[in-house]
């Protein structure tokens, strides 16, 4: 009994496995497209229900399509509005893998099919082109989820559920107990999924238990009641972390399923019987052939499954023309924070995504953020060198500090989750995506060592009894506002979707050069006719130089991300 047990635990494992690598394989293949239409396709309540339902229908997975919306609110690129619906249809698309489990791995013996399957999938696993290698992953994860699937349900067979008397036993004693029978069965349901993490697997093991006659369909239903809401619980752990957006979104997917749980438990017999009157099935039929049995071991899986899309589909008809009222009640549930400058990663806080791809699109998000405090950072310098009062002083360049370790901190993050995503399967492209975040990140942080040494410069002038000329400052200002440009330009660079000429870095980055060139040469002759001391000069020259080898670490993160070496 426990080496079959154990038996069922690996087939479950292979089931498992198969579902991830499809989906992988099929987000690989097709990623750069799905993120296009979730970003383009969700104007509209309907556009983003269709668009979340053709998604996830396609990835087999309702976890990668809300992990991009979410993603995409956290990004700012979707609205909490417009999320609401993809999430909605997420719940919908991804029904299609029971039915996929329904009619193939129950009604067909698929043990014969999968081996040329396997076949195909290591002749494209040598193919050269990546496309060819992202959809033979495919290929090999359909073959093992159906390898798995079978193999499930042969050793189901051999372990002869139907006639094991333990099994029906303890199903039969805690189907006697009314609505808390349901109850239970729904919290196993959820307890289960988010132990396993995979919904799929679950309705895998529910369809096996129903299919064989030892679990009744109302708890096989209620079991698979707790599974939509245990697939939830998963994307709010990892949410607590992260913005307020994603922890919304998060949430409503968790709030959807719950409500249509709750009223389904209300009505709930007549809704099951409705649902197996349509699907041909009869709950309270006995079989006594082997014909009878074979026919209701198949009708029982089109049961579960016609429950789990009536289910959304009808939750969906409810609640599509509340999303306001929904979007306002999350919002009241979950107050935006007030935004404050305490270390914080927005992007990558809520662990790996399921593909290297995702993983990548959140590690870019993180980058832009990066550039975007450090431009932040050093647009406090300016005010700083003219301040005169002692604790105004203090207090920015207090400021200024604070950033400057909020900047090693977040190198420090993203490298380590570069370094985690580089651990998985990558494809080449990928590789180098990662050296050159890598480098970025790098020369981020050193643009912000750089904000921080002319904060410490201007701090020397200031606690001296000397203080630059009128003609000094106009020079560091206008120094300062040709690295502010090119910060600018840099932050264009790598966010914009399309190519942008970053040979107008290049030209800034030598603009800044040849000034602080002529720079350097009036300091010498001002000293030399005693415009100001040679302190004061040291001071001046050090700031100006801070601000040259700025622009030279801006170069070097526009390089990086254009993935070539400019000629200087």
């Amino acid at each position: 009994m426990i080496l079959a047990i154990l038996k069922m635990i690996g087939c479950l494992a292979l089931l498992m496995f198969g579902m991830k690598t499809m989906s992988e394989g099929l987000q690989k293949l097709t990623g750069g497209h799905l993120r296009a239409v979730l970003g383009t396709m969700t104007k509209h309540r309907i556009g983003g229900l269709l668009t979340g339902t053709f998604v996830t229908a396609s990835v087999q997975s309702s976890t990668a399509t809300t992990v991009m919306t979410v993603s995409f609110v956290n990004a700012g690129l979707l609205t909490l509005m417009q999320a609401i619906p993809v999430i909605m249809g997420a719940n919908i698309g991804t029904t299609a893998t029971a039915w996929i489990m329904s009619v193939f791995g129950f009604q067909f013996n698929m043990s014969s099919f999968v081996w040329p399957f396997f076949a195909l999938g290591i002749i494209l696993s040598y193919v050269r082109k990546n496309s060819v290698k992202s959809f033979g992953e495919f290929v090999f994860g359909f073959a093992f989820m159906f390898l798995g699937l079978t193999t499930l349900r042969e050793n189901a067979v051999a372990m002869d559920l139907s006639h094991n008397q333990a099994v029906i036993d303890f199903f039969s004693a805690c189907g006697n107990w009314g609505i808390f029978s349901t109850l239970l069965f729904l919290l196993l349901g959820s307890f289960l999924t988010m132990c396993v993490q995979s919904s799929a697997a679950i309705m895998a093991i529910t369809l096996l238990l129903c299919s064989s006659g030892v679990l009744p369909i109302y708890q096989g239903i209620a079991l698979v009641m707790g599974e939509n809401i245990g697939t939830t619980v998963t994307s709010n752990l990892a949410a607590l972390s992260a913005s307020t957006q994603a922890r919304r979104a998060a949430l409503a997917h968790m709030l959807f399923n719950v409500f249509g749980v709750v009223w389904v438990l209300i009505i709930f017999h007549p809704f099951v019987n409705m649902v197996c009157h349509i699907v041909g099935f009869d709950p309270n039929f006995v079989p006594q052939t082997q014909e009878e049995i074979a026919r209701a071991s198949v009708r029982v899986t089109y049961a579960l499954s016609g429950f789990h899309t009536a289910f959304n589909l009808c939750n969906v008809a409810l609640l599509i023309w509340f999303i306001k009222p929904m979007e306002k009640l999350i919002c009241k549930i979950i107050k935006e924070k007030e935004d404050g400058e305490d270390f914080r990663i927005m992007f990558i806080s809520g662990g790996l995504m399921s593909t290297a791809e995702l993983s990548l699109f959140e590690a870019r998000k993180e980058i832009n953020l990066f550039a975007e405090r450090t431009q932040k950072m050093f647009r406090f310098v300016p005010d700083l060198l003219v301040m005169k009062d002692e604790a105004d002083f203090a207090k920015l360049f207090a400021r200024i500090e604070k950033y400057e370790d909020i900047s090693d901190r977040m190198e420090i993050e993203i490298a380590n989750y570069l370094n985690k995503v580089s651990e998985g399967r990558l494809s080449p492209e990928s590789k180098t995506n990662i050296q050159s975040m890598l480098r970025e990140i790098s020369e981020i942080e050193s643009i912000g060592d750089a904000c921080y040494n002319m904060a410490r410069a201007i701090r020397h002038k200031f606690q001296s009894k000397d203080d630059f000329t009128e003609e000094q400052y106009g020079r560091i200002k206008h120094m300062m506002q040709l690295c502010d440009d090119a910060l600018t330009q840099m932050h264009a660079v790598i966010t914009a979707d399309h190519q942008i000429d970053a040979n107008r870095t290049l030209n800034l980055e030598n603009e800044i050069n040849d000034y602080r060139k002529l720079l350097k040469e009036k300091n010498v002759a001002d000293i030399e006719s005693q415009k100001y001391s040679y302190q004061m000069g040291v001071h001046y020259m050090d700031v100006v130089n801070d601000c040259e080898k700025l622009g030279d670490y801006v170069v070097n993160v526009v390089e990086a991300h254009a993935n070539k070496k400019f000629s200087t």
